[in-house]
């Protein structure tokens, strides 16, 4: 097998790469913690909203608990060979008490409307406050394209 030469991208480049990625992948990895239960990771669907990401899940789910307990998360999206990493506090916001553009927005891009299911859904939004993306070794050295929640 060949392997592929990987060509190094300046930060801008990673920059826009990585704002695509969020703007039309399905699926991201969500890392939280609990004090008593440890560390749990679930991949669940995602909206970037240009801002923030918007995900749901079940209102008694493991992520849900974790959340209101410790709000900081990890987020990755699934992807070995072109990784994006993403680190900020999750917000807790029951379906019934999601703001309207984001509910809408995320069932657009699914299909499928947390608001209508008889099980109770929560919304959580992450604005992250870390992002870092490389594609190879070459690109570990300026992988950190957000710090503090500001892009370099």
């Amino acid at each position: 097998m060949s392997e592929t030469k990987i060509v190094r991208r300046d930060t801008a480049e990673r920059r826009r790469d990585t704002l695509e990625r969020l703007g039309s992948e399905r699926d991201i990895w969500v890392s939280t913690s609990h004090p008593d239960h440890g560390p749990h990771q679930v991949p669940l669907w995602f909206l970037w909203d240009g801002e923030a990401l918007w995900m749901c899940t079940g209102a008694h789910s493991a992520t849900a608990r974790n959340v209101r307990d410790e709000p900081r998360v990890r987020l990755g999206l699934p992807d070995a060979r072109d990784v994006v990493l993403l680190q900020g506090e999750a917000t807790y916001h029951p379906a019934t008490d999601v703001p309207k553009d984001a509910a809408d927005a995320f069932a657009g891009k699914f299909g499928w409307d947390p608001r209508t299911e008889e099980g109770p859904y929560v919304y959580l939004r992450v604005t992250p406050r870390t992002v870092r993306a490389w594609r190879s070794t070459s690109e570990l050295r300026g992988r950190v394209l957000m710090r503090d929640g500001e892009w370099l």
